[in-house]
């Protein structure tokens, strides 16, 4: 059968050789100052060599203070460069695109005293209460991500996705669970969308490099963002010509639990893909079928693949060879071709 899921498809100025992508996910493998390691050179270009389209690399902080954990890869200074270089080189050798997730922890940083967000508002009881930002820390904050979006490209990466889900500092601006300011970045969603949608401004006018945007699409709490809410931005963002809206969901307050099944997000990405906007699925896809059906029903435009990923590097052989598409091998692993 010829699929959809493994043909190549054009996003914004890039080509990718099939829908597959490795989502970013945090390793905790980084040096106290945040630079890559052998490790991550080797798990990313292994993942590349299994064939997928596009590897995202982790959450990777734009300031110190900015990391989740205090093993989390930097990208706040020249110094971070020369190591993200290594994994680019690797992963785009093995005929994949190379992205990276840039990305502030806000409110849920272990590492910052005290962390940062755009309310005084903790994420729980557990977490320590974040310091509300100023108008010139926003500022300080915006820019500190366009010097990241800079030194991604100085290191060979393709793309870039900003990291607005989760509860971390984007998302925190984004939802009205998080946000309780009163100015001009709090109340109404135009107002909650102004941190994340002049922090791309500021970007496209210093760095020529496709954005990527990862949301959570829904809260999961009451009085929370939902799909439909997301459409504004979803809107916002395809006309400052955003290639991809990675749908994820939750995390931006402690006490949400939502229903947890294969696919369960597919459905956000395919709402917000109604506005025109290029959308990508995410969330327990670990089957070819169900990856196929998303994909050939228009639900979606790629897969994002994550904990999978770290199950079976060679996910893609494995698919292809379920669903009959003949997906072609490195030559160095052609004496053993996957069989159904």
């Amino acid at each position: 059968m010829k699929t959809k899921l493994f043909e190549s498809i054009e996003i914004g100025k890039l080509t990718f050789k099939n829908r597959v992508v490795m989502a970013p996910m945090c390793m905790y493998s980084a040096q106290e100052d945040g630079i890559a390691t052998d490790w991550h050179v080797t798990h990313y270009a292994s993942r590349a060599v299994g064939g997928v389209g596009g590897v995202i690399l982790e959450a990777t902080a734009v300031v110190p203070d900015g990391r989740i954990s205090a093993g989390d890869l930097g990208i706040w200074s020249d110094g971070h460069v020369a190591g993200l270089r290594r994994i680019t080189e690797q992963v785009k050798a093995a005929g994949a695109k190379a992205g990276i997730q840039l990305a502030h922890a806000g409110r849920k940083s272990t590492t910052a005293k005290p962390p940062v967000a755009p309310s005084a508002v903790p994420f729980s009881a557990e977490y320590e209460s974040p310091s509300a930002l100023s108008i010139s820390e926003i500022e300080e904050l915006q820019q500190a991500f366009v010097e990241g979006a800079k030194r991604a490209k100085a290191a060979g990466f393709d793309f870039i996705e900003l990291h607005g889900a989760h509860g971390y500092l984007i998302n925190t601006f984004l939802s009205p669970l998080s946000n309780e300011r009163t100015d001009q970045y709090g109340g109404a969603i135009e107002n909650r969308m102004r941190f994340l949608l002049e922090t791309i401004d500021l970007i496209k006018t210093e760095v020529d490099i496709p954005i990527w945007v990862r949301i959570s699409a829904a809260d999961h709490a009451p009085g929370g963002m939902t799909p439909d809410d997301y459409v504004p931005l979803a809107e916002a963002l395809l006309a400052k010509g955003i290639d991809m809206l990675d749908c994820s969901s939750g995390a931006v307050v402690a006490d949400a639990v939502p229903a947890v099944y294969p696919g369960y997000q597919v459905p956000y990405a395919e709402r917000l893909r109604q506005t025109g906007i290029r959308t990508g699925a995410v969330g327990l896809i670990t089957s070819a079928a169900l990856a196929e059906e998303v994909i050939r029903s228009g639900r979606a435009d790629i897969i994002l693949l994550g904990r999978e990923l770290l199950r079976q590097p060679y996910w893609v052989y494995h698919a292809s060879a379920e669903l009959g598409d003949a997906v072609p091998m490195p030559k160095q692993y052609e004496r053993a071709p996957v069989r159904r």
